[in-house]
């Protein structure tokens, strides 16, 4: 009788070695974003975004008949398309220039590809095995093939070999300063006027440079496997606990929830257009407390009413024992009637 006993094939990687500058990632599956799948991350996250939630002021301002997708969505749609790339991510570094090209709405199907911008080796340790920072470029599109978003991510990688590759292309792009028609071009044709005149302010021209908002209540972490889940990231550390004994809870996770707590801030936030970058200042658990402070740095009006707000809003998350640390530092650009 034939011996029909094979031996199975590990499924893992990539590893920082097996990455080069230029290499395409385009096989995540289409996601179409829907009500439900809208619920369900809502009800991890939260938010109060209105053009989320009210389907009339959301035809009105935007122009467009479906229902508007929340920001925090998209991204951690786009986000969890990108990990092909990271399946085996030690830890998420920090986000740079992500600009939303267009508004999606529900409906809208989205589709991302990720290439590898930069690599450099992490600093070698005692006893550490080695590793490497990996920086992406995420692009995602439409059905149409139309830009919806696009930005920088980096994440570190173990690596095979104590011998990698050096640096290589741009693993550190800078935050930067976008132009306010690139910004805004997402929002070309909304109509303003009729927010401003339907929701209660502050709009823009109640806020000031300076403004500053400590949040007397938290946000819990929880249904953190769910949400990867949901937005199909694949990073073995957001699903497994059984390498360090306790999983970590996804970056955009933790934005998100942070997203939430400015749209208590500014409860008439029209939405958010862009992130001139975000830096993950440490790791954060399911059963954490997410506290959040949030500045005005800067104003910038629009020619036809309203304008950007550059806000930078500082987490911190406080452990079931008691001790808080910090965790975000997030530099995010929101639209006010």
């Amino acid at each position: 009788m034939a011996d029909t006993s094979f031996r199975a094939t590990e499924i893992d990687g990539p590893f920082y070695d097996d990455l080069k500058i230029g290499d395409r990632f385009e096989g995540a599956p289409t996601m179409r974003l829907t009500d439900g799948m809208a619920a369900a991350h809502h009800a991890i996250v939260g938010g109060r975004l209105r053009l989320a939630f009210d389907a009339e002021l959301s035809a009105s301002v935007t122009g467009q008949p479906a229902p508007f997708a929340a920001p925090a969505f998209v991204w951690d749609v786009a986000i969890g398309q990108s990990t092909l790339v990271t399946r085996e991510a030690i830890a998420n570094l920090f986000y740079r220039g992500l600009v939303f090209r267009r508004a999606p709405a529900i409906g809208d199907s989205l589709r991302t590809v990720t290439t590898i911008v930069g690599l450099r080796p992490a600093s070698a340790k005692p006893g550490r095995p080695p590793r490497g920072l990996v920086t992406m470029r995420i692009a995602t599109a439409d059905q149409q093939g139309s830009p919806v978003l696009d930005f920088h991510r980096c994440a570190m990688l173990p690596a095979r070999r104590a011998d990698s590759i050096g640096v290589q292309g741009e693993p550190d792009p800078p935050q930067r300063d976008m132009e306010t028609t690139e910004i805004a071009a997402a929002i070309r044709g909304w109509d303003l006027a009729t927010y401003r005149a339907q929701v209660p302010g502050p709009h823009f021209h109640d806020l000031r440079q300076g403004m500053a908002f400590q949040l007397a209540g938290g946000a819990l972490v929880s249904s953190a496997p769910e949400l990867a889940r949901l937005t199909m990231n694949l990073a073995t550390i957001h699903h497994d606990g059984s390498r360090d004994g306790q999983r970590l809870v996804y970056g955009g996770h933790t934005i998100g929830l942070a997203a939430a707590q400015v749209t208590r801030a500014f409860p008439a936030l029209v939405t958010i257009l862009g992130w001139d970058g975000c830096d993950h200042l440490g790791p954060v658990r399911e059963g954490d407390t997410v506290h959040c402070a949030i500045a005005v740095e800067r104003l910038e009006a629009l020619s036809g009413g309203g304008g950007l707000a550059h806000l930078r809003c500082r987490a911190r998350a406080t452990g079931l024992d008691g001790t808080p640390s910090d965790v975000l530092d997030w530099r995010l650009i929101g639209v006010f009637a």
